[in-house]
């Protein structure tokens, strides 16, 4: 039977097992899923395979930006008490600079990256049967900007819960003043979570569903027909406002906004500075949350719940 690439990303996710092992395990059991599963357990990957079905969902944020390269990832684990050890904080960390060294398509290359005598697949398998909880590599974003021209910037807070990464062309990577706004940009993302760069990057779909939603909401107030496009209009500026970076009050002066910040930075430096990209991780979003509370996590281990 043919080992096809889905099958084996099926195998991982169900198992936290190695890319490699887990085609190996499919091979050895003809395709049968949970064949290779058993196959997996015996060669010492069952604790692994045992906690495939918990929810990961705390976990840390980390950022690792080295010259004209940036890259973001997130790691998840079962509680926060594992997400603040210094064990989970330093492989969390091993594991950006990794893949902003080596720059991967996806989680799935990633985890095949050589890593202190393995895998990163391998160590993450190893990470699960040592920590005793489920650990993923769940996401990363990687940047790439001018190596005279660009500049990226990090910022971390809540202590990992949420993290950022911007990438400005213009200002220069040398100016203490580029890389104090590319921080304050950075920040600027975090607290007000921007969608998009700006008016442009909306999708004319998304635009003509708000409009729409906009429409309707004006006419159940009442309002004449004649004048819903103008008045969906209006709202439409409201929320470029909200989710367009650049059109966003500057947190740290709400009376002016960030695209005039740009422009005002790039007046200084004799150059037009814009934001090339930028992502935002928050811990576990998306992700169903544990319920259960110790007391009755215990209470079900030693069998009196």
């Amino acid at each position: 039977m043919e080992i096809t690439s889905g099958m084996v990303k099926e195998l991982r996710e169900k198992t936290g097992a190695g890319l490699m092992d887990c085609k190996a395990a499919l091979a050895s059991a003809g395709g049968d899923m949970e064949g290779a599963i058993d196959f997996l357990r015996k060669k010492g990957l069952a604790a692994a395979a045992k906690k495939s079905s918990r929810i990961a969902s705390e976990g840390l944020v980390v950022a690792h930006v080295d010259g004209n390269f940036g890259t973001l990832i997130e790691v998840n684990c079962e509680t926060d008490f594992v997400a603040k050890t210094d064990e989970f904080a330093v492989f969390a960390k091993e594991i950006a600079a990794l893949v902003n060294t080596k720059g991967p398509r996806d989680v799935d290359e990633a985890m095949l990256l050589p890593m202190n005598g393995g895998t990163l697949g391998e160590k993450l398998t190893e990470k699960v049967a040592k920590i005793g909880e489920k650990i993923s590599f769940r996401r990363f974003a990687r940047f790439e900007v001018g190596r005279e021209t660009g500049l990226i910037a990090s910022y971390i807070h809540m202590g990992g819960k949420i993290g950022v990464l911007v990438a400005l062309e213009g200002p220069g990577p040398k100016s203490a003043e580029a890389a104090a706004l590319a921080k304050d940009l950075a920040m600027q993302v975090a607290a007000a979570n921007p969608t998009y760069v700006s008016r442009k990057d909306v999708p004319a779909d998304v635009i003509e569903h708000e409009k729409s939603i906009y429409r309707d909401q004006a006419k159940a107030s009442g309002k004449p027909d004649k004048i819903l496009d103008k008045i969906a209009e209006g709202k439409l500026e409201k929320y470029y406002g909200d989710f367009c970076i650049l059109e966003q009050a500057f947190i740290k002066d709400p009376d002016r906004k960030v695209g005039q910040l740009l422009a005002e930075a790039g007046k200084a430096a004799g150059a037009e500075v814009a934001v090339k990209a930028f992502v935002r991780f928050q811990v576990g979003e998306g992700l169903e949350k544990r319920t259960s509370d110790l007391a009755a996590e215990v209470a079900k281990q030693i069998g009196q719940g």
